[in-house]
């Protein structure tokens, strides 16, 4: 199971950081991040980290403002948001991988909205 947190209505140029917390299998043989699907739009990866978390991925779109880390210890992963913009307004999910090279992911559970007003 992947539950994630931390959504919320932010104005633009503001900051949140969504966690994920893991149960139910082991964190550690998983990449793990974040896609986000706004109304009307395609789905969308946002980052991705690896099993380890050596390497992670960014979409163009999210590069420079966003922060993705794991504590595997805690089973939880995190999307540190920065200068948030109203186009990142979307519900973001959490999900799982075997690789960041795959473009599929295999597991996600419930999003979280995040609303950036501007």
């Amino acid at each position: 199971q992947l539950q994630a947190s931390g959504g919320g209505l932010v104005q633009a140029g503001g900051s949140l950081r969504l966690s994920c917390a893991a149960s139910g299998f082991t964190l550690d043989y998983y990449a793990l991040g974040w896609f986000r699907q706004a109304p009307g739009k395609e789905r969308e990866e946002v980052s991705c980290i690896s099993s380890s978390g050596s390497s992670t991925s960014y979409a163009n779109s999210v590069k420079g403002r966003f922060t993705i880390s794991r504590d595997n210890a805690k089973n939880t992963v995190y999307l540190q948001m920065n200068s948030l913009k109203p186009e990142d307004t979307a519900v973001y999910y959490c999900a799982r991988k075997r690789s960041c090279t795959l473009a599929l992911w295999s597991y996600w559970g419930q999003g979280t909205l995040v609303t950036v007003s501007s």
